[in-house]
């Protein structure tokens, strides 16, 4: 357990979910950096989670994060309830926490 006060440091994966491909990144909270790992094409669900596990037992995140599709106006995309429903499989397959991230203007 940390310290009273002191921050733990944390590895995070971020995933940005698509219905074709999932962009893999890996960064932490020590060195504020983050980088980006591959692209999952796999063309099944099953085939998308193994590739992930593998990801997920090489790197060790304590942190995941989803990115979360929104409108300008802060409305949910139609891609938000397919993010959401990603970021709670990796929830329940892994056990490891999740966080959703507002996506907008972040592409260029």
């Amino acid at each position: 357990m940390p310290e009273e006060g002191k921050r733990q440091d944390l590895i995070v994966m971020a995933f940005d979910y698509g219905t074709r491909r999932i962009g893999v990144a890996i960064g932490n909270t020590l060195s504020k950096s983050g980088q980006a790992l591959k692209t999952i094409e796999e063309s099944s669900e099953d085939m998308r989670f193994r590739a992930i596990e593998l990801l997920l037992k090489e790197w060790q995140p304590n942190q995941l994060v989803v990115g979360l599709p929104c409108h300008p106006d802060g409305a949910e995309h139609e891609m938000s309830a397919k993010a959401r429903r990603f970021g709670n499989q990796l929830h329940g397959r892994f056990g490891v926490p999740v966080d959703w991230v507002d996506e907008r203007y972040s592409s260029a």
